[in-house]
């Protein structure tokens, strides 16, 4: 990128700007990370080192091990979760309104400045 056109610097830049998701830990402590358009939540947080999402099931949609509390400000922003992922939050420990599994949550870019409160899932 050192020798590119100025008027590139700016296109290269954007396209390699990735969603920042915020992610908020049972003790409190707060991760602000970086995470790639296509993965899912849960691979944001497995890549990031956040502790908590445990994902047993690698991101099948078969544990409740991603289980996470979405922040009500992006709650009616994502997509509506499906039959599966809601049977599946059935075995989740304490389940609430805000509940998701982070496996099934696909980053965009309209993602961006996502918050994600990280369950007890370490039961």
């Amino acid at each position: 990128m050192v020798n590119a056109p100025s008027i590139v610097r700016p296109i290269l830049t954007e396209a390699l700007r990735m969603p920042k998701i915020t992610f908020i830990t049972p003790n409190g402590e707060r991760h602000d990370v970086e995470v790639e358009n296509g993965y899912s939540v849960m691979e944001g947080a497995i890549n990031n080192n956040i502790e908590g999402i445990v994902a047993e099931c690698g991101g099948a949609c078969a544990c409740a091990t991603c289980h996470s509390y979405i922040d009500e400000a992006w709650v009616s922003k994502l997509a509506e979760m499906d039959d599966m992922e809601d049977s599946m939050l059935d075995a989740a420990f304490e389940r609430k309104d805000n509940s998701r599994l982070t496996c099934q949550i696909e980053v965009s870019d309209e993602l961006d400045g996502l918050v994600v409160h990280v369950a007890e899932n370490d039961y």
